[in-house]
This record gives structure tokens, C-alpha cells and sequence, in this order.
């Protein structure tokens, strides 16, 4: 594939959107009985991401963009966790509050990257096969469908390592429904917005990649077919 113009801002907001969105998951939010975590803002739009990635680029350029984004977490919860445990200055009387919110921080982060490898790579794979064989069409199909299974598999698999023993019962199931339901929506009403934008991607690109001959493996972060 030529040179891309586009792809290395589309990666870097899509890693960025992901960081940020873990660090406001630390906190829960209640409206009522239902209940989610500041991250359920901005995540959403990290599966938008994920579908442009994945429509104009190809299933390999979506795969290592999640591997990047993987990466940049990894080392956040390391750095985070160094110096969460180092002795704070005699001046610093914040080391509980730092420890309260970034001292989670990890296993929101183990429970987010869990789920983010197997939610990002089934609606990347989802979307790719169902790009075939739709012969391209029914786009608005494919990106809320791949989006139906990915943020279902994603929020089921964060809710329970992250909250498991904190939100219980009944509540659960609700978080996980409100959760799931509400990126969903996400993708449904900004699809007037993630339409031009995959048009004008592939226009300004001349891309419009098919993984005819794509191997599925995400255990790669190679762009060769």
C-alpha cells in the first residue's frame, strides 16, 4: 500500500481517546439506577475509530493500531504504578488521593485491555468479513453490527474484571446493559458524522482496502498480507 497521509493521525486520536477514557473510568457515575463509569464518554469513539481504521485501511493497519494502543495502557499502568509507590515530599499531601485514583488505576487497565483486545479485534474482524460480503454496501450495517458484537464482548468482559466484587447482583447486569446499550447508541447517532469521514479518508487516500487475503491473526503487528 502507498504512503498513507491520514493514518498516523487516526492511530495517535485513537490511542489517545483509549488513554483517556481509562483514566475516567475510575470513577463510577450513577444517574438513577443506572450505573457506568466516566469512561463510557469518550470509549465509544474509540470503536468509531476502530471502524474507520478497519473500512478504509484494511483489517492489518486496524490490527496494529489496536497493538498501539495496547502498548501506550501498558505503559501507563507501569508508570503510574512506579510512582504511585514512591515516597511523596515532605510538600505533597495528596499521595492517598494520587493512590485512590491512579492506585485503581491498574486493574481498571487489566480489565480494560483485556476487553479492549477481544472487543476492537472481533469488530474489526466482523466489519472486514462482512465488507466482502456485502460487496461493500450496507454500510451503516456493518459498522452498527460489528459494533453490536465488539462493545457487548468489550463491556461484558470489563464490567467483571473491573467491578467484579464493587457492583453486584442486579446491578451488574444493569451496568453491563447500560453500558453496551449506550455505545451502541453512540455509533447509531454519529453515523452521519463516521460517514464522511470514511468518504473523505478514502477519497484523500485512494484507499478503499478488501481483506480478500487477509490472515486474521491478531497475534501480529505486520502490514504484509
Amino acid at each position: 500500500m502507498k504512503k498513507l497521509r491520514y493514518y498516523d493521525t487516526v492511530i495517535a486520536l485513537f490511542a489517545a481517546f483509549l488513554l483517556i477514557s481509562n483514566l475516567c473510568a475510575t470513577k463510577v457515575i450513577a444517574f438513577g439506577p443506572i450505573l457506568t463509569d466516566g469512561g463510557a464518554i469518550l470509549f465509544p469513539l474509540t470503536y468509531i475509530f476502530g471502524d474507520i481504521l478497519t473500512e478504509v485501511y484494511g483489517f492489518r493497519y486496524s490490527r496494529r493500531a489496536i497493538w498501539t494502543g495496547f502498548s501506550i495502557m501498558l505503559i501507563a499502568v507501569i508508570v503510574f504504578t512506579i510512582v504511585g509507590a514512591m515516597p511523596p515530599a515532605p510538600e505533597y499531601h495528596d499521595q492517598k488521593a494520587f493512590e485512590a485514583v491512579l492506585g485503581f488505576f491498574p486493574r481498571i487497565v487489566l480489565a480494560s485491555l483485556t476487553a479492549y483486545l477481544f472487543g476492537e479485534f472481533m469488530n474489526s474482524f466482523i466489519l472486514a468479513k462482512l465488507k466482502i460480503k456485502t460487496k461493500g454496501k450496507a454500510l451503516w450495517l456493518r459498522l452498527i453490527s460489528s459494533t453490536f458484537v465488539g462493545e457487548l464482548i468489550d463491556t461484558t468482559i470489563f464490567a467483571f474484571i473491573a467491578f467484579g466484587g464493587i457492583i453486584m447482583g442486579w446491578n451488574m447486569v444493569i451496568y453491563i446493559l447500560a453500558g453496551w446499550l449506550f455505545k451502541v447508541g453512540v455509533e447509531v447517532i454519529l453515523l452521519p458524522v463516521t460517514y464522511p469521514v470514511i468518504g473523505w479518508l478514502k477519497k484523500r487516500e485512494n484507499v478503499d482496502y478488501y481483506d480478500k487475503k487477509t490472515k486474521f491473526t491478531p497475534f501480529s503487528v505486520s502490514l504484509d498480507r
